[in-house]
């Protein structure tokens, strides 16, 4: 993590200046001299030089050793901040040792095409990043490890066949090296759980950062998979905190409106181009703390504070059985498992077909998730509320017993939540968003373990953008 100094020195000299400590209370000083967004380039430019400074002196808490990452993102699909986090990867690839680059689109279009199409405008960049800092990865390397994923969710037993994504994950989870590989998942877990299925000796070799949030919805089969399966993996679970870093304190997923993209990000290079085709350039990049997360300090410590989030362990993961519709008595921590078996006719069917629906509104539409028939005579289902909500559903099928049930659920906003017999007991190394109240950014759970530094992060990122400015 970068040292606060320089910062403080900065307000420091300012106050002195200004005798503001003759004019104002001790207590009102440190908001009166927090950064203002619209302060940023004067700040940039101060902020470099203290750096540079403060880097010499005092040095940085870098990681003990450079990372071996592996991303698995679902860019391309329906929401484009992947490839604002790609964008990101690419201009900080100095920083860690790439090992892969697999699509793994849950849900819509993603393909590992438009990793390869981001490459392409990484490389036409390039030599301007070059002349300011060396060991960015090749772009014909970061081909050569583009891979693709599984596409679309998997059926309710969580793991479906192996693609060339999650060998890829295999192989290099299996490299001969002392250093573990940090898996960064930033859609679906289908290719990871696929990896686990496939090779199961590979959970010791590996760390895993995950983005969850509505991820953890469309990913349901394959969490459960894997949290049954595999419960003593280093898991960072990331259900909140990430919001931090772009959403709106009262409103998560939402995307706070700034001028950055004027002041530094600017359209004179191809990547900054690029960059204007998502939210209109505004920054949301909700994968980015993971890749913070692993520049920021010893990721072996989830606890400690830094510019991916600080988390703590947990013992279990939330899940509920029911073998009934809800009605509003009921309620469930948000990012838990709803799993619902219902009884019905021994069909002649292939197990893990397909049979039934739960829609739920979103929005002005409705979402329709997938039920399957898992054998004699049992339909099952899993759903995965992302945030506090009262929640209406309904059932939809050609199977009686089935169609037409609705129900309600109150869904609350603190998680893991009340324990219950149905959760998945859990390692010593799982971890998760902190549920310390005070930690709170507005709605969202251990939001302030990542917006705290939200500044100091773009900030940096803006000196890479001058580079690419010139």
């Amino acid at each position: 993590m970068r040292q606060n100094t320089g910062i403080l020195l900065y307000h420091t000299s300012l106050m002195q200046a200004n005798n503001c400590d003759k004019q104002f209370p001790i207590a009102a000083q440190s908001n009166y001299f927090r950064f203002k967004f619209f302060d940023m380039k004067i700040q940039f430019y101060i902020f470099c030089f203290l750096n540079f400074y403060l880097t010499a002196v005092y040095g940085q808490k870098l990681p003990p050793a450079v990372p071996r990452i592996l991303i698995s993102t679902d860019i391309g699909g329906t929401d484009p901040d992947d490839n604002q986090s790609l964008a990101h990867l690419l201009m900080y690839s100095d920083k860690f040792e790439i090992e892969g680059l697999v699509s793994s689109p849950s849900y819509g279009n993603g393909s590992k095409q438009e990793i390869l199409r981001m490459i392409g405008l990484y490389e036409k960049d390039l030599p301007k990043l070059q002349k300011h800092q060396q060991g960015f990865a090749q772009p014909e390397y970061l081909r050569s490890i583009s891979k693709q994923g599984y596409h679309g969710n998997v059926s309710f037993i969580g793991c479906s066949k192996a693609t060339e994504g999650s060998d890829w994950i295999i192989k290099c989870a299996k490299k001969k090296t002392t250093l573990p590989l940090w898996v960064l998942c930033w859609g679906g877990l289908e290719d990871l759980a696929q990896a686990l299925h496939d090779s199961p000796d590979i959970q010791n070799k590996i760390r895993v950062y995950w983005i969850g949030g509505p991820n953890k919805k469309w990913s349901a089969n394959s969490y459960a998979y894997i949290a049954s399966n595999f419960p003593n993996l280093w898991f960072i679970e990331n259900n909140s905190s990430y919001y931090g870093l772009f959403s709106h304190s009262d409103e998560p997923d939402s995307v706070r409106i700034s001028d950055y993209y004027n002041k530094f990000i600017q359209d004179k290079s191809y990547l900054g181009r690029d960059f204007k085709n998502y939210y209109n350039g505004e920054v949301k990049m909700g994968d980015t703390p993971s890749l913070l997360y692993m520049m920021d300090g010893n990721p072996e410590d989830p606890t400690r504070e830094s510019w991916g989030g600080s988390f703590e362990k947990i013992n279990y993961s939330p899940r509920i059985v029911l073998n009934r519709t809800t009605t509003i008595k009921d309620s469930i921590a948000f990012c838990s498992i709803m799993e619902f078996r219902f009884s019905g006719p021994k069909i002649k069917a292939a197990k893990e077909s397909i049979q039934f629906s739960m829609e739920v509104p979103y929005g002005s539409t409705t979402q329709k998730w997938p039920g399957y028939y898992i054998g004699n005579g049992i339909f099952a289902i899993r759903y995965i509320p992302k945030k506090a909500e009262i929640l209406n559903y309904k059932f939809s099928s050609s199977i009686e017993e089935i169609n037409g049930r609705t129900g309600i659920i109150a869904v609350y906003n603190i998680w893991p939540g009340i324990k219950s017999r149905d959760d998945y007991p859990l390692g010593s190394n799982w971890f998760t968003d902190k549920q310390d109240k005070d930690l709170y950014f507005g709605k969202i759970q251990g939001g302030k373990t990542v917006s705290k530094w939200r500044e100091e992060i773009l900030l940096d990122w803006a000196e890479r953008w001058s580079w690419l400015n010139e």
